[in-house]
């Protein structure tokens, strides 16, 4: 039985607990308990941003894991993979623009963007779950290189 790598499964875990809370926060607002669910965002924000410090430091310092699959099915991989790095940094933005209209009491532009970072933020954690799956475990990993060079599989 292989082992799944440390780093890649922390960060894993981060981002579905992030998305796990996002849904609780949104589930929160449709309540009207407000408070809680400022809390509960903070704390899906939180989640965010250990995966991105544990992503950013493993690609930084040891470098990102290609695919490791069979070659007739790479270019599906590397499209999808591509796509869940867009969603991602949408996700991000979108999501680092909805707390601060949050915070800064900005509920009109808050209430429009909420439900969209949310969705954004959901097919982000399924993607990312999905890409973790194919590197680690339903394949082995190839090996461990640049990020341009993950990407495009040179």
């Amino acid at each position: 039985m292989q082992s799944l790598p440390l780093l890649p499964t922390i960060s894993t875990f981060f981002i579905v607990l992030s998305a796990i809370t996002v849904a609780i926060g949104w589930w929160q607002i449709k309540q009207k308990n407000i408070e809680k669910h400022k809390k509960t965002m903070t704390l899906a924000g939180i989640f965010a941003v250990i995966f991105f410090i544990i992503y950013a430091s493993r690609t930084l310092f040891i470098g990102n894991t290609s695919f490791g699959g069979p070659a007739d099915i790479e270019i599906y991989y590397t499209v999808f993979l591509i796509f869940h790095i867009i969603l991602a940094t949408t996700g991000a933005i979108l999501g680092i623009i909805s707390l601060w209209s949050g915070y800064k009491n900005r509920l009109a532009l808050h209430r429009k963007l909420g439900p969209v970072t949310s969705i954004v933020w959901f097919f982000t954690g399924i993607t990312g779950v999905a890409v973790y799956l194919l590197l680690y475990v339903f394949y082995h990993g190839g090996e461990t290189t640049s990020l341009i060079k993950a990407i495009l599989g040179s």
